[in-house]
């Protein structure tokens, strides 16, 4: 089975996108997808680049709507706009890299997005991490010790510096055998490059 690496970070809306299909895209493709966190943020900073312009309502308001009627083009909802930006984006992250070290990151990601775009509970703060980790069998108070040491944050910084060396630049990225594809619209493009 072609496996696809999935590069995201929590608190790109967009990413939410990816996220809620994956499993299926797997199912129907048979591909399979290799979750891998970092830090947008931290890239975008150093591109000097802002996703959500405050002086630029217009383009702010076209971006929710866009991610509300993609989703429910997959067939899905997206209630926006959603709290932006997360006020925990590391720590919403930091327990994405646990999750990936420890073999629960997709459902992780995939439970704190349900909570960000139909409760508008944010990722990285109460409750939507504990009601998230309890949701998929982890203790909170573990979790939350280990994903705030000193070891997950190397592991997160590997992470982004990882993925930069790899080109990306935004979230939600896809690579298949060295080829970049970024954006959910770009998703069915990474599975065909993967099949060809």
């Amino acid at each position: 089975m072609k496996e696809i690496e999935f590069w995201f970070s929590i608190g790109s809306t967009y990413t939410y996108l990816s996220v809620s299909r994956l499993k299926e895209v797997e199912r129907k493709f048979e591909v399979s997808f290799s979750w891998q966190p970092f830090s947008v943020r931290k890239i975008m900073r150093e591109m000097d680049n802002v996703p959500f312009p405050p002086t630029k309502q217009a383009k702010v308001d076209y971006m929710w709507r866009d991610i509300q009627r993609r989703a429910r083009g997959y067939g899905f909802e997206a209630r926006v706009p959603a709290p932006y930006p997360l006020k925990e984006f590391d720590l919403a992250n930091r327990i994405a890299v646990l999750g990936m070290q420890e073999g629960w990151c997709s459902n992780y990601v995939q439970a704190t997005y349900r909570r960000w775009f139909l409760e508008w509970l944010e990722p990285g703060s109460e409750p939507n991490v504990s009601e998230s980790l309890r949701e998929i069998g982890q203790d909170p108070e573990r979790i939350l010790e280990l994903a705030t040491g000193e070891e997950t944050g190397e592991v997160y910084s590997c992470q982004t510096e990882s993925a930069q060396s790899k080109g990306i630049f935004g979230s939600p990225s896809f690579i298949v055998d060295g080829e970049l594809f970024w954006g959910d619209d770009r998703l069915e493009d990474a599975v065909s490059w993967a099949l060809r």
